[in-house]
């Protein structure tokens, strides 16, 4: 009777037993449907394997006991199917992080490729700007773009040379053949008869030198200054400085700006630019009239007093032969203030071909008193030797210390060098460029060709009359050359006699003067 118990009892848990994997299988089943609830994520994992087990017996393929994927091995079989057969022996973090790398690596390249597209547009923007148009006039795109711009402020555009050096092929060459007052329309008001007057004289030599073409350049924009109303509905400030583009367009058409102009231009802008939209257009004009005087005033006219009478007089001493070459204002001015001042020298004007400004110099120095000898640059060498000093103007004072002055200078410069004379420079601060310059050919003016011919009856002059009828025949005017600083002792200005070198840290003073 007691076994009977047992037995029950045992059969109630065979029973139980059986009726488990039933169980078991509707659980998987509900937990199937019911998205596997009810199950750790280590039982649904081997589930899972299970049933691909059995697949691959399906297949005949060998199961699991006698070879063992493990997940490890699937990532390594994976990575070998794309050839790396040497990664099977890799473990699982060393392939995620070699995958990972990869896709760093890639996201890199994406993000720096799509960055340089971005900055292609405006490196060539940056590219264009560091180049002027002035010196690229064999760009014909950007030449019909001039054009245009040109026209559109009806500013009428000198003709384009017919015959050019190659070397110098990237400059603009100006000829006196065709007149520019031809095709200005005086109904349009763009450009104002002083302008007018004043590039003619400029394009015609009549006024030459930096000084004397930047004071006539500022005496011209004071009359276009005063002669300005301001439009309704404007601000002075604005419409004034898009007033005088196409004035400085059409003295850049008749000659390209010096050094001088250009800082006084720029000088101009900026005095403009300051001028409060509160202040009355009267009271802004007499404003700016005044700006130009006192420009005029101290970093022309006192500047040069105070190099003459204050810093060059100093460098010259009785008995002394001065060389100068070609006609600088300021040289001129420094000679007669020591010739008063009582000092007794000898001055050689050295001259050359083809404008001759040393006669102008020579005649302004006898005029005076002053004892004076005249040669031409081809006696250079022969006349060196007897010379205390060299007295020199210039165009522009470069970053670099280079010297930009009328051609031949660097020749008079290289003898005196060689021959152990000091070369005096002297010139004003307001001339310093921050254009750094190694050589003549980047950047220079061309001049008429037509300025070579010798006058009639001379020897060659038949040839050179005909050359624009020669094919093998090209005629160059340079007309300005660059000094190295080696060449120049030192230069005289108003601050002091500084060297070339010092070029940079007087800019930079300026620039926060003007600020």
């Amino acid at each position: 009777m007691a076994d009977k118990p047992n037995q029950d009892g045992s059969k109630s848990k065979q029973s139980g037993g059986k009726s488990a994997p039933t169980k078991g299988k509707q659980k998987v089943a509900e937990a199937g449907a019911s998205q596997k609830e009810g199950k750790t994520k280590a039982e649904l994992k081997a589930e899972r394997r299970a049933k691909q087990e059995a697949q691959r017996a399906a297949k005949g393929k060998p199961p699991s006991g006698q070879a063992t994927v493990t997940e490890e091995q699937k990532v390594a079989k994976d990575g070998g199917n794309d050839g790396s057969t040497g990664e099977a022996t890799k473990s699982k973090a060393e392939l995620k992080a070699e995958r990972r790398a990869k896709q760093e690596a890639q996201r890199s390249a994406k993000s720096q490729k799509q960055e340089a597209s971005k900055s292609k547009g405006s490196t060539e923007a940056r590219g264009e700007i560091r180049v002027l148009s002035s010196v690229q006039a064999d760009d014909e795109k950007l030449q019909k773009k001039i054009a245009k711009k040109l026209a559109k402020e009806n500013v009428p555009q000198r003709m384009s040379a017919q015959r050019k050096v190659g070397l110098f092929s990237h400059l603009h060459q100006y000829e006196r053949q065709q007149s520019l007052t031809k095709e200005i329309k005086f109904t349009s008001g763009s450009i104002h008869p002083a302008i007018i007057k004043l590039g003619l004289q400029h394009a015609e030599g009549i006024i030459c030198g930096s000084n004397a073409r930047c004071v006539s350049l500022l005496f011209a924009l004071k009359q276009l200054i005063s002669d300005y109303t301001t439009p309704a509905q404007k601000e002075l400030s604005r419409d004034l400085e898009s007033k005088l583009k196409p004035n400085i367009g059409f003295l850049t058409q008749c000659r390209p700006l010096s050094v001088s102009m250009g800082n006084a231009i720029k000088y101009l802008k900026l005095q403009i630019t300051q001028i409060p939209p509160t202040m009355s257009e009267k009271q802004a004009k007499e404003k700016l009239i005044e700006r130009v005087e006192n420009f005029i005033k101290e970093k022309i006219s006192l500047a040069g007093e105070a190099i003459s009478k204050t810093y060059a007089i100093q460098k010259v001493h009785d008995g002394d032969v001065i060389m100068t070459y070609a006609c600088s204002s300021l040289v001129v001015k420094i000679l007669k203030d020591a010739f008063d001042d009582g000092k007794k020298f000898r001055v050689i004007v050295v001259d050359s071909r083809p404008k001759n400004e040393g006669i102008h110099c020579l005649k302004q120095l006898l005029k005076h008193g002053v004892k004076c000898s005249y040669a031409q640059i081809t006696s250079l060498a022969y006349l060196m030797k007897e010379i205390s000093k060299v007295f020199l103007g210039a165009h522009a004072l470069l970053a670099n210390g280079c010297v930009m002055s009328r051609i031949g200078s660097a020749m008079v410069s290289l003898v005196a060098k060689r021959s152990n004379v000091p070369v005096l420079v002297c010139c004003e601060t307001y001339k310093f460029c921050d254009r750094v310059q190694t050589d003549a050919f980047v950047f220079n003016e061309l001049g008429d060709p037509d300025d070579l011919i010798p006058v009639q009856h001379a020897t060659g002059s038949g040839t050179l009359h005909n050359w624009r009828e020669l094919d093998s025949l090209n005629l160059l005017n340079l007309i300005y050359d660059v000094t190295p600083s080696d060449f120049v002792s030192m230069v005289i200005t108003e601050i002091g006699m500084i060297p070339c070198t010092s070029v940079p840290v007087v800019l930079r003073v300026k620039n926060v003067e003007y600020q």
